[in-house]
């Protein structure tokens, strides 16, 4: 099974002070982590900007080059496009702290990886 992840997933590690890949590993093991290109394409207009979101997404960029596999898909936005690929039959859960994409994707019955307390994960049941 695979785990897909949203943009303030992967910016989590700087702005939250999550280590949310160990997070992920406790919570639900050894899952392949799945990127939508249109998050890495958001997370690289946010690194070209300033300031901590910047620095979040840079970093998130790279987390999401080194660890996680680009897929492709059918929408233009990035929270259509984690819907979309969360909709798919090898996908288990979704990784999010935003949340209007944490309620579509709950809505779409799909198990939603979020924050819970300062920096521990928890996942939500649809």
């Amino acid at each position: 099974m695979s785990v897909v992840m949203d943009t303030n997933a992967l910016m989590m590690p700087v702005e939250c002070d999550v280590r949310v890949f160990e997070e992920l590993e406790r919570l639900l093991g050894d899952e392949a982590l799945l990127v939508p290109e249109a998050v890495r394409d958001e997370l690289a207009k946010l690194a070209d900007g300033r300031g901590k979101e910047a620095t979040a997404a840079s970093v998130g960029l790279d987390l999401a080059t080194d660890r996680c596999e680009s897929v492709g898909h059918e929408e233009g936005y990035a929270d259509d496009a984690v819907v979309e690929v969360a909709g798919r039959e090898a996908v288990s859960h979704a990784v999010t702290n935003d949340g209007p994409l944490k309620r579509r994707l709950l809505e779409a019955g799909v198990p939603v990886v979020s924050l819970r307390a300062e920096n521990k994960l928890t996942v939500t049941q649809p």
